[in-house]
């Protein structure tokens, strides 16, 4: 059985993305939750332009790990300014 480059990089791309997961589900704080799962979208990005998906790759770039990752931060940012009003 011979592995190529690809073969291993994808491997370790696995591997690093079932630590990523397991650290983002958890995490005590939220906000490292938010940044962990943001590398995990990320790291998926890799994982997809290795199985030659371009296309969802680009979409997971955009959506999953930018326009997610900032919604759940501002969201964020929102609760702890109401809860330090009250």
């Amino acid at each position: 059985m011979n592995m190529t480059l690809t073969d291993i990089i994808m491997i370790v791309v696995s591997v690093f993305l079932l630590l990523i997961a397991f650290f983002a589900v958890h995490e005590k704080k939220l906000i490292k939750s938010v940044i962990f799962l943001s590398a995990l979208s990320m790291l998926s990005v890799v994982s997809y332009v290795l199985m030659k998906a371009p296309d969802v790759a680009l979409t997971e770039a955009v959506i999953g790990s930018g326009l997610v990752t900032s919604l759940f931060i501002f969201t964020l940012l929102s609760i702890q300014k109401k809860e330090d009003v009250q």
